[in-house]
């Protein structure tokens, strides 16, 4: 039995007082006394929504680094890694997930593929899902991209929606800009939280239906702005998460830095907390303890009440930032690559038509916008005019001799050489963005010859960076430092020398290919706008 002592922070009652804790791996007594310690001992922190996939890191590598960051939990959607390997990957992802700092809860991936529109390197059917639903790993299933199979009554959706109401299982949503109708239908069909609210009248639309909002902020999709008065306004209805977050911003913090940030815009203290800690573990019954007796002792204690100068991070009655670095990640060759080289030709196009369909995005923004251009405002016959699009490229990496798909997008701004990555939401085919044919075909053939990755190259081949993704083109197994500096070099490198001016090049090219969210993207099928729904060509006569 263990004792802990200074000034226990109690989100339920919304009090600060000073005590001990009397513990072992759950809480056995909780006592108010006055003693001399000062320091802050705080329920810790949980993720309520998030893919360990895209901080590049296995699930023990990704653990060492958030529990520095007084992360206790983490609830995460493993439908990358599903997307190429199917339930072998997802068992992967468990299996290591044992040895993990952290604890890690997962989602039956709900959409496998994301739509029908695009090839992935799996099918995850009702049958395999009811099977998952079944793993006392499986808390929840996951997002629901596939909101019109919803609306539209698609037998295979809502089968999958009548397995996670059959093993009592919450489900999760993914629903930006939806309303009225089509919206009152998703929630009816068990639907309870939605992590894409881009305006906070979308929120508050969510919420008197009788959603959960989730407020995101990762390393390219950013709404805390947007959304955070909802905390004060909706505090037993909205948790907090980051979706997404690469390994150079998860290295200097994780859920610890939105809470800073709503502390500092001068929110309930207690609120915040709640949103962070208590209101995840509630809607996903996590075996997560807050700091109350009879709960699993899981708790930060740190120099003051706000979280910083951690000590220590008990889970379970033990303290996880003791003999981190020991904990290895499992060792095992798992992947799905099969697709050729491409030529340059390959990547050529005719201008088939008077308006061409361009892709426009917005940093910090995972919604584009389809602009229609004339064709002679855009194309010349001068060869040094600087074009205001760059060719955005999609390869099959499923099967071979696959056709590229190519397409154009603005606001890049890439003026020299191409980037490259294996990591394309949701089915992760090849993507790519340069300034001319020959950079865009020497990216994609060393993705191709290293069998997954992230790449950025100059015009003339003079300069490379490589970073390795040995685990499904998606992750690899080696250290946050290690990942984190290579990808600060390929992310600088593309700013610096290829010319683009966005806070995450990579993480926004990634999301190019979500065919799921408005308005235009590119998939390895073609163009697609799913306000349509369907494929658009690159060039139209009207």
């Amino acid at each position: 039995m263990n004792i802990i002592k200074g000034n226990i922070v109690d989100v339920v009652s919304r009090e600060i007082f000073k005590g001990e804790i009397l513990f072992s791996d759950k809480i056995e007594k909780i006592t108010r006394k006055d003693v001399s310690e000062e320091q802050y001992i705080l329920p810790g922190f949980v993720n309520s929504h998030m893919h360990i996939e895209s901080s590049m890191l296995s699930p023990v590598e990704f653990a060492k680094q958030a529990v520095k960051h007084g992360t206790v939990a983490i609830v995460t959607d493993p439908h990358e890694i599903a997307n190429v390997c199917g339930v072998e990957g997802i068992n992967y992802m468990i299996k290591d997930a044992k040895n993990a700092a952290v604890k890690i809860f997962f989602g039956a991936p709900s959409c496998v593929p994301a739509t029908t529109f695009e090839t992935s390197g799996n099918v995850l059917d009702s049958k395999i899902i009811d099977g998952l639903l079944q793993k006392k790993e499986i808390y929840f299933l996951s997002e629901m991209m596939d909101f019109p199979g919803v609306v539209n009554d698609n037998t295979e959706v809502h089968e999958k929606l009548r397995l996670a109401k059959k093993y009592g299982k919450p489900v999760d949503g993914h629903a930006p800009g939806i309303n009225g109708s089509d919206l009152k239908k998703y929630i009816r069909s068990g639907i309870s939280t939605d992590h894409e609210c881009f305006t906070i009248r979308e929120a508050e639309n969510k919420l008197a239906l009788g959603m959960k909002i989730q407020i995101r902020e990762g390393s390219a999709a950013k709404n805390f702005e947007q959304l955070f008065p909802l905390i004060d306004s909706h505090p037993e209805s909205v948790m907090i998460c980051t979706d997404d977050s690469h390994p150079d911003d998860l290295i200097h913090g994780h859920i610890n830095l939105i809470t800073q940030r709503a502390w500092n815009k001068g929110l309930d203290y207690f609120n915040v907390l709640r949103c962070a800690t208590i209101n995840p573990v509630l809607h996903y019954s996590l075996p997560v303890g807050y700091l109350q007796t009879g709960q699993y002792a899981d708790f930060i204690v740190a120099s003051d009440k706000f979280g910083n100068n951690i000590s220590s991070v008990f889970i379970n009655g033990t303290d996880n930032l003791n003999d981190i670095e020991n904990v290895i990640s499992t060792r095992f060759a798992l992947n799905n690559f099969n697709a050729c080289p491409v030529s340059i030709n390959d990547l050529s196009c005719k201008n088939s038509g008077s308006f061409i369909n361009i892709i426009s995005i917005q940093d910090g923004e995972l919604i584009t916008k389809r602009e229609k251009h004339p064709v002679e405002k855009v194309f010349s016959t001068e060869k040094k005019i600087k074009l205001p699009f760059n060719k955005i490229v999609v390869l099959n990496r499923y099967e071979k001799h696959a056709k590229p798909v190519i397409g154009a997008v603005e606001n890049f701004n890439i003026n020299n050489g191409a980037i490259a990555s294996s990591i394309a939401q949701d089915s992760h085919n090849i993507i790519c963005i340069g300034a001319n044919d020959k950079s865009i075909a020497d990216a994609i053939n060393l993705l191709i010859k290293q069998k997954g990755g992230i790449v950025a190259l100059d015009s003339e081949r003079k300069i490379s960076h490589f970073l390795p993704l040995e685990i499904g083109g998606l992750m690899t197994s080696k250290n946050a430092e290690w990942v984190a500096k290579k990808y600060q070099v390929i992310n600088d490198f593309a700013k610096k020398e290829l010319g683009t001016t966005l806070y995450a090049p990579f993480m926004t090219m990634s999301f190019l290919s979500l065919l799921v969210i408005p308005e235009l993207k590119i998939g390895d099928k073609g163009l697609f706008d799913i306000r349509v729904p369907g494929f658009v060509n690159l060039f139209e006569n009207e």
